[in-house]
């Protein structure tokens, strides 16, 4: 009896063996440092999105008529069918135009402290005001946007019914309202990464659990942690190492916003959740493949040489963070009238 008494006191580990052990304390460490993205986004945000606002917003989203082209619509840039990119070094706008950076993807992107690569927009709202109105993007106007709203009595209807109480729902305010609620929904839960962090240690692989003990270890997780793996805080762009110059394409970052020295050559960490699906990666989009945008980020940010062996499991790692993408049908947009404004392409 005093023998079996005696086991029972030993320390649980002794039970669990080396192995086993050292899998519970990489998971216990993940968890500390990482969320998963929850099921639905009512479950972190306190502001409730009902199905009419989200539809309203869903047929905002996808109608090009909200650009002066009629040509170009959120989707454009943030193709919900590819990750939330576009799948180009930047974007290209009104007349082919060329903009200034990569596209950030819009999955997830209601867990972000700020929005676009400098946080020059506070949230989702105000970030959908900008590609309308920049001449580089939709090239449009608020005026004109409402103008082409108020001309298609499908949409006078659902902005009375969703907004109601207001003399004049259909505003610029509400659209981009409508459309932040939209793009709020898109989130990718259940990856292999969020499984893993509920607890299930089957849902990595032996190289992927490697990869995220080495993104742990070698301080990767210290800008990409939280529920979005980044979007949280801004960091300069060669922190420890300056990145080579093609990489930086000459842009001076947050500075243009705030015009404080401190933030030069400083952006917003971008989320690196369903990161395989979006190449080319960084603010210039000038590197295409995930394996050496890694290599670069230990260089540049860490001051560290990772091997090609230690960057290829951290790639692993990286891809099981790719989620259940959103599955969107595409909304029947309402038809226009003789008042509608006719396309302007030049």
């Amino acid at each position: 009896m005093k023998k079996m008494v005696s086991l029972v006191l030993l320390p649980f580990f002794l039970f669990m063996g080396p192995t086993a052990f050292a899998a519970g304390n990489l998971m216990k460490k993940a968890q500390s440092l990482f969320k998963p993205i929850p099921q639905k986004v009512s479950e972190v945000r306190r502001k409730l999105i009902t199905p009419e606002q989200e539809g309203l917003g869903k047929m905002l989203y996808f109608d090009p008529r909200l650009s002066s082209s009629a040509l170009i619509s959120c989707n454009t840039c943030h193709n919900v069918g590819m990750g939330g990119v576009d799948y180009g070094e930047a974007s290209i706008g009104h007349r082919w135009q060329k903009g200034p950076r990569n596209a950030p993807t819009v999955l997830n992107s209601v867990f972000n402290i700020a929005q676009f690569w400098d946080g020059r927009a506070k949230d989702l709202k105000q970030q959908a005001k900008g590609p309308m109105q920049a001449p580089v993007e939709m090239n449009n106007t608020p005026e004109e946007v409402v103008r082409t709203l108020k001309s298609m009595p499908g949409y006078v209807a659902l902005f009375k019914k969703i907004f109601p109480g207001q003399a004049d729902p259909v505003t610029f305010d509400n659209a981009a309202e409508a459309i932040a609620a939209f793009e709020a929904t898109l989130i990718t839960p259940n990856s292999p990464f969020d499984l893993y962090l509920k607890g299930n240690n089957r849902a990595l692989t032996a190289s992927q659990k490697e990869g995220l003990k080495l993104f742990m270890d070698k301080g990767c997780a210290r800008c990409h942690g939280g529920i979005n793996m980044g979007g949280q805080a801004y960091y300069p762009f060669g922190l420890a190492e300056r990145p080579p110059s093609e990489i930086i394409a000459g842009d001076i970052g947050r500075y243009k916003i705030t015009h404080s020295k401190s933030d030069q050559y400083v952006f917003k960490a971008p989320s690196l959740r369903n990161i395989a699906l979006t190449p080319p990666y960084f603010h210039s989009g000038k590197v295409w493949d995930l394996k050496v945008a890694i290599k670069i980020m230990g260089a540049a940010q860490l001051g560290i040489s990772l091997t090609s062996g230690e960057a290829g499991k951290i790639e692993d790692f990286l891809k099981a963070t790719t989620g259940v993408q959103p599955e969107i049908e595409y909304p029947i947009l309402p038809a226009p009238t003789n008042q509608t404004p006719r396309p302007k392409l030049d």
